[in-house]
This record gives C-alpha cells, sequence and structure tokens, in this order.
C-alpha cells in the first residue's frame, strides 16, 4: 500500500510541478506582453530617436556658433585695427591742415 501511496504522492507531485511550470512560463509571457504594449504605449522610443535628433541639430547649430563668434572676433580686431589707422590719419590730417594755414598766412 505504501508504494501505491508513493506513486501516487510522486505522480500529483510531478503533475503539479508540471503545472506550476506552465503557470510560470504564462506569467512571464504575459509580463513580456504587457511590457512591449507598456512601451508601444509610451511610445518612449519615438521620443528618444526625436531627442537624439533634436540633439544633433543644436549640436550643429552650436558648431555654427561658435564658428559666428569667432568670423565676429575677427571682424572686431579688423575694425579696430581701421579705427586706429582713421585717429593715425585724422591727427596727420590735423597737422597737415595747419601747415596749410600756415603757409596761406
Amino acid at each position: 500500500m505504501t508504494s501505491a501511496s508513493s506513486t501516487s504522492a510522486r505522480s500529483l507531485f510531478v503533475e503539479s510541478k508540471l503545472r506550476l511550470a506552465d503557470k510560470v512560463q504564462v506569467n512571464v509571457n504575459n509580463i513580456s506582453s504587457l511590457s512591449r504594449q507598456i512601451q508601444r504605449g509610451s511610445k518612449s522610443s519615438e521620443i528618444l530617436m526625436k531627442s537624439a535628433k533634436s540633439f544633433g541639430e543644436l549640436e550643429h547649430g552650436t558648431e555654427n556658433s561658435a564658428i559666428d563668434l569667432r568670423r565676429i572676433g575677427l571682424i572686431s580686431s579688423h575694425l579696430e585695427l581701421q579705427i586706429n589707422a582713421i585717429d593715425r590719419s585724422l591727427a596727420k590730417l590735423e597737422d597737415v591742415t595747419e601747415q596749410v594755414r600756415a603757409m596761406q598766412r
């Protein structure tokens, strides 16, 4: 009798083990399906793609701004040199004007 009871217990254990494994598999499948639906619903991949694209555009804009700032710096330097040259010419012009007035007297 003990062997029949033992066989019955083993059969029940194996059956329970198989049902548990099936339920675990179903739960894993349901969780993966739920996570896929959440990802699709949240559109996180689309948001990430848009963010990456915007970041790339910003990087390009930043590089252009840096180039423009360097150009503005060069233009400013050139303008400063031209102002200095105009000041020197103005000083010489005043000297020449005084000499012309002196010659006219």
